[in-house]
């Protein structure tokens, strides 16, 4: 766990989670089995547990099943769940594609594996997300976007030197003979602790709508893994469609470029 020495289940959220690992979250389940409301709050604490972690009973506990389950990257250990050992096989969540971002993760994760989910799941550019990804995205990085020709993307002095230098990951993505460039860079450390803030009370009321149901449902909490929906398809990038008047630039934060920056943009010069 990452400086997270004092966790528990009681404290652990939807967005807490995701610092951990497999053994850890075997090892705060054994520590809450002393405390007296890990019945009734097994749910509760599952569910938290599910949004970071596929999780899976283990049926038949048998060598060979095991072993299968370890080829996959599943940790095997136990839950007392009803008072009975139950054994469960757990895996943390893959982040590769787009949809797999949520307020919850995008926090803890870097810049260069932004980059690389940007990378695998990029057709049309950045404007090819749906607003909602984007708005995950912004959330935990500052991002910058330009387009332009080939030849001009590197020029010396221009606007990709300054943000490479900047310590911005870029991703150029190929449009005909044009470019895209998207520059990311997380964002300072305070506006993520605010975002922290703001999932941990959005958990707080997820909790209280939880014991509500609890109060009408008893039953042992069902383990079952819908997370993973395909991908839509991208539009495909008219190169026909790109024409020096929708040649532009979008800046996250004006302030950090100067007016070389402005002069080159507008210099048509190419």
């Amino acid at each position: 766990m990452k400086n997270e020495k004092n966790i528990t289940l009681k404290t652990l959220t939807k967005s807490s989670v995701w610092d951990l690992q497999e053994n850890d979250v075997f090892r705060l389940w054994e520590a809450a089995e002393k405390d007296n409301d890990l019945k009734d709050n097994q749910r509760r604490y599952l569910d938290i547990i599910r949004s970071a972690f596929e999780i899976e009973p283990v049926k038949i506990d048998r060598t060979e099943v095991l072993d299968k389950l370890i080829d996959r990257g599943f940790k095997i250990g136990t839950f007392r769940i009803d008072d009975k050992n139950e054994k469960y096989a757990i895996k943390k969540r893959p982040i590769m594609r787009v949809t797999d971002l949520t307020y919850e993760n995008i926090g803890h994760i870097t810049a260069t594996k932004l980059i690389e989910v940007l990378e695998r799941n990029f057709g049309g550019g950045w404007d090819s997300l749906s607003q909602s990804i984007k708005d995950i995205i912004e959330s935990g990085f500052d991002i910058s976007t330009t387009t332009l020709p080939k030849d001009r993307l590197k020029k010396p002095g221009g606007l990709y030197e300054k943000k490479l230098a900047d310590d911005y990951e870029v991703l150029v993505v190929p449009k005909g003979t044009w470019v895209e460039a998207i520059f990311a860079k997380e964002k300072p450390k305070q506006e993520k602790i605010r975002m922290k803030f703001m999932d941990e009370d959005m958990d707080r009321d997820e909790d209280l709508l939880d014991r509500d149901e609890d109060d009408e449902d008893e039953d042992a909490p069902e383990i079952e893994d819908h997370y993973n929906d395909p991908d839509e398809d991208d539009d495909a990038f008219d190169d026909d469609k790109l024409t020096e008047e929708s040649y532009r630039t979008t800046f996250e934060d004006p302030e950090n470029l100067g007016l070389d920056d402005a002069e080159d943009v507008a210099d048509d010069d190419y």
